[in-house]
């Protein structure tokens, strides 16, 4: 997909830098549920209410399972109702998201009704996410039918994302620390509420590019992007990487305990991942204007298998250098982000040109329930090597864990996250 629409851009096609902030905005809400979850609740469930590091990772996992399900329903449904429908379901879903949210972190202290707790709220949370999500996802194609702005106006979304990551993550430890797991529900779904509210007002009159609603059924719809080989090959890249940064983010507490023996160096660890995409997040950008997207991503995703390996090496040498390394991991994790989400709308935007149909929703709700999936397979596999290490779960964090779990804990962190992005390489090869 070279998609080459730079040339020929309607001046109406170049967005106004409100409704790119707006949109980037957006990914404060995007930014807070990907990350808090991914990081917190594996921790909560096996060292707060002594869940065992397999169940624990099931009970995560099972939630987002859902969204492989319900998220190309969701699309679906948008792309019957038309462009118009988008945010509508964006306010609605994001706003029910945020009180669901503060209610993750409030159940019960006992194992068994605080983890049924949990995955009921869970699931209520990705469901809700779903009707946040996936219309925020297809609005690129339909906002412009520019190829670089849309690539611009993912650079405001990934800038954004970054920060809320970084926010959220850095400051959600911290907060659970000072007055417990529930303050880590108001202070993210506060974040969710800002996000939500922010994206809805700043994309507010824009005609959308895209109007034609599609037809068909759902199963037809869903066969016909599934076909598609340019998005079949970028959906399969992007949740394998979903795998690897999902295990990394469920990894962070435990190496600032077990590896670093230093509780505090979460926070630090966080925002050495997630930092510099602050920073190169429009370097990535302006890669991608003067060459190709697709060449930017490659190269974005084998900087971030080297950082990862290499911190395999550095958290036995220490902080400082562990914190360096990462820090590499993070440069790559901005353009694994950047790349595929400016990507998407591309093929999404073709297809609706060749076919005359706008199934925009479609593919963003297939592409949504993958990211979803990926991100919660990660938390699964991590804690399956946690499982495979012996890791011994605890009600008060104070098990003592052996060697062979404490190298488990730095090799699910480091080693496997590189391996997950190689092998996405090979289906991003076969990208056209």
């Amino acid at each position: 997909m070279s998609g080459g629409a730079a040339n020929g851009v309607r001046a109406d096609d170049v967005l106004p830098t409100r409704v790119r902030a707006g949109y980037g905005l957006g990914s404060v809400a995007t930014g807070s549920f990907g990350a808090v979850p991914g990081l917190l609740l594996l921790p909560l469930l096996t060292d707060n209410l002594g869940v065992a590091a397999w169940l624990a990772g099931l009970l995560v996992l099972l939630p987002k399972a859902w969204d492989v399900i319900f998220n190309p329903i969701v699309g679906g449904l948008g792309d019957r109702r038309g462009a118009s429908s988008r945010r509508p379901f964006l306010l609605r879903g994001g706003l029910t998201l945020a009180v669901l949210f503060a209610l993750l972190f409030v159940g019960p202290s006992s194992t068994t009704a605080g983890a049924i707790w949990v995955v009921v709220l869970y699931f209520a949370c990705a469901s809700a996410y779903a009707f946040f999500q996936v219309p925020y996802m297809a609005l690129p194609a339909e906002l412009t039918s520019s190829y670089d702005e849309r690539t611009r106006l993912m650079t405001w979304r990934v800038a954004v994302l970054a920060l809320a990551i970084l926010v959220s993550g850095g400051l959600a430890p911290v907060v659970r620390d000072a007055v417990g797991y529930w303050g880590v529900g108001l202070f993210v779904g506060a974040l969710i509420a800002v996000g939500t509210l922010a994206s809805w007002r700043g994309t507010a009159g824009v005609t959308p590019r895209v109007t034609t609603s599609s037809v068909g059924s759902l199963r037809e719809q869903l066969r016909v992007v599934s076909a598609n080989r340019a998005f079949r090959n970028l959906v399969c890249t992007w949740i394998i990487q979903a795998l690897a940064t999902g295990a990394m983010l469920a990894g962070v507490d435990y190496v600032a305990r077990w590896v670093l023996e230093d509780d505090g160096a979460a926070t630090v660890l966080f925002v050495c991942f997630v930092g510099p995409a602050l920073l190169v997040t429009p370097l990535w950008q302006r890669f991608a204007e003067r060459r190709d997207k697709r060449q930017g991503y490659v190269v974005a995703s084998l900087v971030f298998a080297v950082g990862a390996v290499t911190t395999w090496w550095a958290s036995n040498v220490g902080m400082a250098a562990t914190a360096l390394t990462l820090a590499v991991v993070g440069v790559g994790y901005a353009g694994i982000q950047l790349f595929p989400m400016a990507m998407l709308p591309d093929v999404a935007a073709d297809d609706a040109t060749a076919s005359g149909e706008n199934r925009i929703g479609t593919f963003t709700g297939v592409w949504t329930a993958g990211e979803t999936l990926g991100l919660a397979l990660g938390p699964f596999l991590y804690a399956a090597v946690l499982a495979l290490g012996g890791y011994a779960p605890s009600t008060g964090g104070g098990a003592t864990q052996t060697g062979q779990a404490i190298t488990a804990v730095a090799l699910g962190f480091t080693v496997m996250p590189a391996v997950l992005v190689v092998v996405s390489l090979l289906f991003l090869r076969r990208y056209r």
